[in-house]
């Protein structure tokens, strides 16, 4: 079974708008106080949901919480041990703290402020507390709180002074607080906890709620799009499964995840303890979630998830490549891809990519020692294009070339990239810098590019296609040197790389 660009919308961003905010209203007038809303996922350039969900806007949580605004403040969480390891957002190539940064700045730009940010797990380590000191001088509130001994399983240390108690309180005014965080795992449900321990020691009523897009409780079970979260989380090993405590209560099946099913029976007991009761009989009862509801093409985004599967395989066969994964999240997709009957090569633009690889090695004088590589893109209108490395040129540059003089109706055969301008990078690379290689990668192409249009019309014309790239399935047949890789993510590509590597040599700058 192919798993190429799904076909038509599959998401209603408005209907998921409409029920969203209601759902959320009305948890709030349950809660009858102040809601600590733990909001998992990417707050912003959600590309996940939109891979998987074609037609859901990355950005549309954030206009929820622009219609929200007024009666709403954000509270940000990151792990001391990610800042520490410099954990990275694939998405975006950055860290979780420069990530944390950016959000800042991406909120307070949709006139949306930062109540504090809170570093949790917090053991003086060196880059926390840099980082904490980089954002108090930038006049941000910073709330540093320590590991609790014995959490969760502690409950009565857990509710405590010793515990929950010896956090510091974080003073907010809205009536709906959203915590949110640059990655899972970031502590957002213990800081809610806090947050609401705190309030009813001050004799205020609050309570706590939780926001997931994924899984999406009221699709089947093994719905593509549910699989596809599994793909996403293999590293953290998630399962989705029937919520039995869902089942129990209201005789309703509903999917959930195991750490959530794992964890409710002492979040309960923890919410018990600080409020005298709890509202909620099942983990899938604690979200606000109303995606499933939104889907307007079933078809489509089940294609979209089997898709996000075999792309998910790539992403983690090339981190265990780079050694930062032992191989297990591999051996877990692989899982999931029989299951779905998928295989690697269903990515459309991986076979063109490979075919590009073998027509660079065709082309090569005999002597040549150096590895061929190819890459591959789906344009908007559906047409594959395909470049390989050369003296000259990375695959992914060439190809990028290739792209969009096609889009631009530019014959093959002319050249973008003025022959002066190749030879002044030829000279200050190997004569002035000293460097074995010309061949431009993406970055630098696009550089060359830009310098070519302000004397060639032609280049011009193809340089304003650039945009169109955007959202477009390419694959590449090795991991891409740092500069391909800064190049294609300020392209906007969606891509995928076979686990190879481009050079013999271990360095790559």
């Amino acid at each position: 079974m192919g798993v190429g660009q799904a076909d038509g919308v599959a998401f209603d961003n408005e209907r998921y708008l409409a029920e969203q905010s209601e759902a959320i209203l009305e948890r709030m007038s349950q809660v009858g106080g102040k809601l600590y809303l733990e909001f998992g996922g990417k707050l912003m350039f959600d590309y996940h949901a939109a891979r998987v969900l074609p037609g859901f806007d990355p950005n549309v949580k954030m206009r929820l919480l622009e219609q929200l605004a007024s009666q709403t403040e954000i509270i940000l969480c990151i792990y001391a041990g990610d800042i520490e390891r410099r954990k990275v957002r694939a998405d975006f190539g950055i860290t979780y703290d420069a990530d944390t940064f950016k959000l800042i700045d991406d909120l307070r730009g949709r006139g949306l402020e930062v109540r504090a940010v809170v570093i949790t797990r917090y053991e003086d380590q060196p880059a926390a507390e840099a980082f904490r000191n980089k954002l108090q001088l930038r006049g941000v509130q910073v709330h540093a709180h320590r590991p609790i001994p014995g959490y969760p399983a502690d409950v009565a240390r857990v509710v405590s002074d010793e515990g929950y108690g010896a956090n510091s309180f974080i003073d907010t005014d809205a009536p709906l607080v959203v915590v949110n965080a640059p990655g899972p795992n970031s502590g957002k449900m213990g800081t809610c906890l806090s947050q609401v321990y705190h309030e009813h020691r001050r004799g205020a009523q609050a309570g706590y709620a939780k926001f997931e897009t994924f899984p999406i409780w009221n699709l089947p079970l093994r719905h593509p799009v549910n699989a596809a979260y599994e793909a996403a989380t293999a590293e953290l090993r998630d399962v989705n499964m029937f919520d039995p405590f869902h089942l129990e209560a209201h005789d309703e099946r509903a999917v959930n995840y195991n750490r959530d099913i794992e964890a409710f029976p002492l979040l309960k007991r923890i919410l018990e303890r600080i409020t005298g009761q709890s509202m909620y009989q099942s983990p899938t009862d604690m979200g606000v979630n109303r995606a499933g509801f939104a889907i307007c093409d079933d078809d489509a985004a089940q294609q979209a998830g089997r898709r996000e599967i075999v792309r998910r395989y790539f992403r983690y066969a090339c981190d265990a490549a780079l050694g930062n994964e032992d191989g297990d999240a591999v051996r877990r997709i692989e899982t999931l891809m029989e299951e779905f009957d998928l295989k690697p090569e269903d990515r459309m633009v991986v076979v063109p990519a490979r075919d590009a690889a073998t027509v660079a090695e065709q082309k090569a004088d005999k002597g040549h020692r150096g590895i061929f590589t190819g890459a591959a893109v789906a344009l908007p209108q559906g047409e594959i294009v395909t470049g390989h490395n050369s003296p000259l040129m990375h695959a992914a540059s060439a190809l990028v070339l290739n792209a969009i003089k096609l889009m631009a109706n530019i014959p093959e055969h002319l050249d973008l990239i003025s022959p002066m301008v190749v030879e002044s990078i030829r000279t200050l690379r190997r004569d002035l810098l000293g460097r074995d290689s010309i061949s431009l990668n993406v970055e630098e192409s696009l550089i060359a590019l830009s310098i070519s249009s302000t004397t060639n019309p032609t280049a011009q014309q193809a340089m304003l296609q650039l945009p169109r790239l955007r959202g477009c399935e390419l694959h590449m047949t090795h991991l891409p040197t740092p500069g391909d890789e800064r190049g294609l993510r300020r392209l906007g590509v969606s891509l995928t790389c076979d686990p190879s590597f481009a050079s013999n040599k271990l360095f790559m700058s």
